[in-house]
């Protein structure tokens, strides 16, 4: 849990959106976060915390480890 609140609050530095997640198809999407606005070292840290950057439709941020089980 507190990896994913970490997560959470690193993207809520770039934008504070109301509804910025999605999770379906054991899958959790976060929106309106753009891969350059992120520095190198908050990339780096999401992707330790299981984020990554994927470049399907116009980019987000997805993870397999907080998706839906």
């Amino acid at each position: 849990m507190k990896d994913l609140i970490e997560a959470l609050t690193i993207f809520a530095k770039y934008r504070d959106l109301r509804n910025p997640t999605h999770c379906s198809h054991d899958q959790l999407t976060v929106v309106g976060v753009g891969l350059l606005e992120v520095t190198a070292k908050d990339q780096e840290r999401l992707n330790q915390l299981g984020f990554f950057w994927t470049e399907e439709s116009d980019g987000y941020w997805i993870s397999f480890r907080f998706g839906s089980a």
